[in-house]
């Protein structure tokens, strides 16, 4: 097999005993992101590496997130025993329920439920396949008076960041005007019991019935808190109520903007390859307007994903920079397992370098839309301008979508966002023990000085997407570097 591998490769296939690597005592990990795939390197349409179970020649060479796996060796490796963002997880699947509990101040409760007859019919971590399995939250709003309440408590946490994301599904089959609320419980000398505070009124009014809707709400808790849900029955008739399932909270940054594909399964089975749908308009925290078009069976190959991403015109154009500067988008279509600490969601980014020209050379190619783009008709009847779109033509594959939780009661779930990254272009400053070393150093002549900093202009010159998957990248390369070399191409224990 070594005439299917391209000249001045072989040293990617070579073995190097324990010397060298290490597996640090797990299986070996056909799903992670260091692994090559089967095609890596290879001279022709002919596999460089057959695996000695067929069924993982398609796993192998995954890049859309770390493994488990690939997170347990990280921390063997680097004496990790507790996550620095992870703060909880809870499907609702044991009695205990995660060790929350009944808070005082309310005449109803909250139940720990199968299912409930005005709906919902399943919980969301199973959708109803599990037999014997499936549990949520239920606030019950059949019976009672308006105002009534009831108030889950979770188990105490300590932040260790001061900013926090909290990620659950809402259930609602109530009636007119009941209200879902997020409160914190703060704990301090002052206040050995906690305090309340109102951190958010969800606004269910209007929004999908009877479906499991996803929700995400900043913390900015600094002190040893209780997340509180809080449910009030409202004036109008109700044959269910409200319901809670795959709470997941951690000290992380929650995402800007979320579209959800309905019916993604039949848009999977019926969409023809060259057809795209859009997203809704977004508009970023720094003002600018933005879009993704997704071709669902891609552009000229059935079997992948495509996605792209546009600027539009938006309320704000007048007031902001053009060309945009240095925005960083991302597009994550997201692994909808329960516990967010076993989610491989695909994501991939693209930066607005603003010097970047069109194809013909004649305009910049993120410049404001209303310049450069096309006057299009949105779903909603209104007219905007859609700039040029920026691809990524292999975002998924058919094959990979399936082989996790990207799909499930039919439906897709992408993130997007668009973030200012220009601070990322200014010259960082090194850390102490760098500065350290280098008054130890040499006195660097001027000429030498002059070359460095051009060195360091070019580096941060690069495109920042590659610049930030390097970085994401590095950490692992001493971990990984091993078990890459040691993937080989005839007789290798796999």
């Amino acid at each position: 097999m070594w005439d299917r591998i391209e000249e001045g490769k072989y040293h990617n296939f070579l073995i190097h005993g324990e010397s060298v690597s290490s597996a640090l005592n797990v299986p070996y990990d056909y799903g992670s992101v260091m692994h090559y795939s089967k095609t890596a390197f290879n001279i022709g349409s002919e596999p460089s590496i057959i695996t000695k179970i067929p069924s993982f020649m398609d796993v192998i060479g995954q890049r859309m997130e770390f493994s488990n796996t690939d997170l347990l060796k990280l921390n063997r490796l680097y004496n990790c025993t507790t996550s620095s963002t992870f703060l909880d997880s809870c499907s609702f699947e044991k009695e205990n329920i995660c060790g929350m509990i009944q808070g005082p101040g309310g005449k109803a409760q909250w139940e720990h439920r199968h299912s409930v007859a005005g709906g919902p019919n399943t919980d969301y971590t199973n959708m109803g396949q599990c037999e014997g399995k499936g549990y949520f939250m239920h606030f019950s709003t059949v019976k009672g008076n308006h105002g009534d309440q009831a108030h889950l408590e979770s188990r105490l946490f300590y932040p260790m960041r001061g900013s926090q994301c909290l990620q659950f599904y809402l259930h609602n089959s109530g009636g007119a005007g009941d209200q879902l609320n997020v409160w914190v419980r703060e704990h301090d000398d002052a206040n050995p019991k906690g305090k309340l505070r109102l951190i958010q009124k969800i606004d269910i009014t209007g929004g999908v019935r009877d479906s499991w809707e996803l929700y995400h709400v900043t913390l900015d808790v600094k002190m040893k808190f209780r997340v509180v849900f809080e449910g009030l029955k409202g004036t109008g008739a109700s044959t269910g109520g409200l319901s809670l399932d795959d709470i997941n909270l951690s000290e992380t940054t929650c995402p800007q903007h979320i579209w959800r594909i309905r019916d993604f399964t039949s848009l999977l089975a019926t969409t023809p390859t060259g057809v795209k749908i859009y997203s809704p308009r977004f508009l970023s925290p720094s003002g600018y307007s933005f879009l993704v078009s997704v071709y669902i069976n891609g552009r000229s190959s059935p079997g992948s994903m495509a996605i792209y991403f546009h600027l539009t015109s938006g309320p704000k154009d007048d007031s902001l920079t053009w060309p945009c500067p240095w925005q960083q988008a991302t597009m994550a279509l997201m692994d909808q397992n329960p516990d967010i600490r076993q989610r491989m969601s695909n994501h991939r980014m693209i930066a607005t370098d603003p010097n970047k020209l069109s194809s013909d050379g004649n305009e910049f190619y993120w410049d404001n839309p209303r310049k450069v783009g096309s006057l299009v008709n949105g779903s909603d009847g209104s007219q905007f301008y859609r700039g040029p779109g920026t691809e990524t033509s292999s975002y998924l594959t058919h094959g990979r979508m399936k082989s996790r939780n990207f799909i499930k009661g039919d439906d897709a779930i992408f993130f997007l966002g668009l973030e200012d990254v220009s601070a990322l272009l200014e010259t960082q400053p090194l850390p102490r023990s760098a500065v350290h070393q280098s008054e130890k150093s040499a006195v660097v002549s001027p000429s030498q000085e002059t070359t460095n900093t051009s060195t360091v202009v070019m580096a941060v010159s690069m495109s920042l997407a590659a610049v930030m998957f390097v970085v994401a990248m590095a950490s692992v390369v001493y971990a990984r570097r091993s078990e890459s070399d040691v993937i080989v191409v005839e007789n290798i224990d796999i």
